[in-house]
């Protein structure tokens, strides 16, 4: 694909006498060039001032100031182009031209020919380097692999050989212990059973001393519990006879203190009856002497109430006695008035 690209490019001619059509691929769009819209405006003709004279010097503190008078513009023209020659083009100059073109452009075909041999050789000999080197690396990585082969299948037997070798020693071994073993567990087994048969002796023997023990023992218990109840008996007709004492000695204690309480009861109830009676007496005298107290108050603000009622009654007495006057003052003016009125 790229080396028909590279003819077609090629073959295009560069000074576009022979039109050679371009590939699709190759083809591209003629940028668009804008169309110029600003309108060409005439630029003034420059003109000319010429200080003529310089009038009112003045000096100030910034600098100096004066006026500049100019003389009347003059209009300067522009110098004229020269024209150029005309140039006569004939056939023969046309096609000299043309030749020259062609010629060129074999020539520039050539050359582009003889590079794309070059490259298209070197790239044939980089394809045969690169076979020839992925065949001597084929070669060099099946010779490694094949010795690697060998060496681990000469190793896998070597250790093979040593296992078995190990094994056959390991069954061995396990043998001569196995016979060992079983020669120490009949041995065990023996004494096992030889021990067995002495503790059995020995346990009937302790079982019959244990049951005449026992024996001996009950009896010996049976003796104590009679004795035991024996004097379980003894201490119960002393506990007894100590219980009957104890209540004759209650009752003869309960009978004096109840002598003694009523004895005692008597002489507290004469006080507490003397105390009672004081004690009556000296509420009643407090309580008439209070009810006297207050008697002779009530006495008192009584007779100071009658005497205030006494003496708003003579005042309001007064009172309807100065409105009686008043009112016969007034009834005998009235007939005065009317008296004087008819006469």
């Amino acid at each position: 694909m790229l080396i028909n690209l590279v003819k077609d490019s090629v073959l295009q001619c560069f000074c576009h006498t022979c039109r050679a059509p371009l590939p699709p691929a190759a083809r591209r769009a003629a940028p668009i060039k804008k169309a110029k819209t600003k309108s060409r405006s005439k630029q003034p003709k420059k003109v000319k001032f010429i200080t003529t004279e310089i009038r009112c010097q003045e000096k100030s503190k910034g600098g100096l100031a004066y006026e500049v008078i100019l003389a009347e513009p003059v209009a300067v023209t522009p110098p004229k182009r020269p024209i150029s020659p005309s140039s006569k083009v004939s056939v023969e100059n046309i096609d000299e031209k043309l030749k020259a073109a062609e010629e060129r452009r074999l020539s520039i075909e050539a050359n582009k020919m003889a590079l794309l041999a070059a490259k298209m050789s070197k790239i044939e000999e980089a394809s045969k380097k690169k076979d020839e080197q992925a065949n001597t690396f084929i070669l060099q990585t099946r010779e490694a692999l094949e010795q690697k082969m060998e060496t681990h299948t000469e190793k896998r037997e070597a250790h093979l050989s040593d296992l078995k070798a190990k094994l056959k020693d390991h069954l061995e071994s396990v043998e001569k212990i196995r016979l060992s073993i079983e020669l120490q567990t009949n041995e065990v087994r023996n004494a096992v059973e030889e021990k067995l048969k002495v503790a059995t002796a020995q346990r009937d023997e302790n079982i019959k001393k244990m049951l005449d023990r026992l024996k001996e023992h009950e009896e010996q218990a049976q003796r104590v519990r009679t004795g035991m109840l024996e004097k379980v008996k003894q201490l119960e007709s002393q506990i007894q006879s100590k219980l009957e004492l104890a209540q004759t000695r209650r009752e003869q204690l309960e009978q004096e203190q109840l002598e003694k309480l009523r004895n005692h009861n008597k002489e507290k109830l004469a006080e507490v009856r003397k105390t009672i009676e004081n004690h009556a007496k000296e509420i009643e005298e407090k309580v008439g002497k209070c009810l006297q107290q207050r008697l002779e108050t009530a006495s008192q603000n009584r007779a100071k109430e009658i005497e205030k009622m006494r003496e708003n009654i003579q005042k309001h007495e007064r009172r309807a006695e100065m409105v009686r006057q008043n009112k016969e003052r007034l009834t005998s003016q009235n007939d005065e008035q009317q008296t004087a009125s008819s006469g």
